[in-house]
């Protein structure tokens, strides 16, 4: 029997996430909840780009979308802008029963040592009262800097450090809240946006590190976090409108781990709106944009993952692995016992699934 999935957003994850619960038969899209009004009341099939008719239409009421009774929902609402209001969707969710598979927040990826016990208390309450389970992941923070590098480091016979870089090109990104109000792209140097705000980066990117500290068998001693912002050299459109002359055009940022006053585990992420701009800071493996993971250790590795899709470039590449990873996890979130789940809680996923669409006979 097909699992009942309650499918909630279809922006730049949750559409493709969308488009794959229609299309796996290890699924049934039991309902779908939008919050865009020019949404409602459109199919399903049509929101997730297929060329199908499913027969759910878009609502924009999730108290009404519970009554479906699903096994899980997807929950891919952005949540950068919108914490608290995200935080209060999934719980409900939970409240009612539901297991949750999330792109967002990305705390939630490994909320503990950050968000305080008011804060995830609630959240574990509710998986035990309705005996189901939520996994928060993504690309990064997600599968490029958990999954990826215990994967590998699990063949060395010792490690200094691990880094994990995202070298990307964002020109054809356009998510718009995250471009403009988040990163700052556009803005002139100098001035800080969210991300940059003292803290901001050793909050979103911590939870990545403390997962890996977790996994390796240490605690850090603390958190250190350092960005670089590019201008324009002249004004130039992007995919979310134009970058003027003077504002910001490349970031770089980092995130690292200390222990005994040596970086272990370093997150580096290098984001142009030109490959032109800033040759001397890292750059990608493919034209676009790539994931590396290095370990300094006995053996050392640098392996570098580069994204491709018949469907777009790079980043809907990228986006499309965070879905992907979300909604392939959806029969382990299940079966695991009751809580906020992370990949040390998880089997190791295998794709069966993936393959058995296709191959199964």
């Amino acid at each position: 029997m097909p699992i009942r999935v309650l499918h909630i957003a279809t922006g730049n994850v949750g559409r493709i996430a969308l488009s794959q619960v229609i299309e796996d038969p290890r699924f049934e899209l039991v309902g779908l909840v939008v919050s865009d009004a020019a949404k409602v009341g459109r199919d399903a099939g049509t929101l997730a780009g297929l060329d199908l008719t499913t027969g759910i239409i878009a609502i924009d009421d999730l108290d009404a979308a519970l009554a479906t009774k699903p096994d899980c929902a997807i929950y891919c609402a952005l949540a950068e802008v919108r914490f608290f209001e995200a935080l209060a969707d999934i719980q409900k969710l939970l409240s009612a029963g539901i297991n949750v598979v999330s792109s967002s927040p990305a705390t939630l990826v490994y909320p503990w040592g950050l968000l305080p016990d008011s804060m995830i208390d609630p959240l574990e309450d509710a998986c035990t009262a309705g005996k189901v389970s939520l996994f928060v992941t993504g690309v990064d923070p997600g599968w490029a800097n958990d999954l990826l590098p215990f994967a590998i480091a699990s063949t060395c016979q010792s490690v200094e450090q691990i880094r994990c870089s995202e070298i990307a090109d964002y020109a054809t990104y356009d998510g718009a809240p995250v471009m403009f109000d988040v990163m700052g792209f556009g803005s002139p140097v100098g001035d800080v946006p969210m991300l940059f705000k003292p803290g901001m980066l050793a909050a979103a990117w911590g939870v990545s590190l403390r997962l890996l500290a977790k996994g390796f068998g240490f605690e850090l001693d603390e958190i250190t976090e350092w960005f670089e912002q590019e201008p324009a050299p002249e004004a130039f459109d992007v995919a979310v409108g134009t970058i003027p002359k003077g504002g910001v055009a490349a970031v770089r940022f980092q995130i690292a781990g200390v222990v005994g006053g040596k970086e272990v585990l370093v997150i580096d992420h290098t984001t142009r709106l030109r490959p032109d701009l800033r040759p001397d800071w890292p750059q990608p493996a493919q034209e676009g944009g790539s994931y590396r993971v290095e370990i300094v250790g006995e053996p050392s590795y640098r392996v570098d993952v580069c994204p491709t899709s018949a469907k777009g470039d790079h980043n809907y590449a990228a986006i499309a692995t965070a879905a992907g990873r979300i909604v392939n996890a959806i029969p382990d979130v299940i079966a695991a016992a009751p809580g906020l789940r992370t990949p040390l809680d998880l089997p190791f996923g295998t794709a069966r699934g993936v393959f058995a669409t296709t191959l199964a006979r």
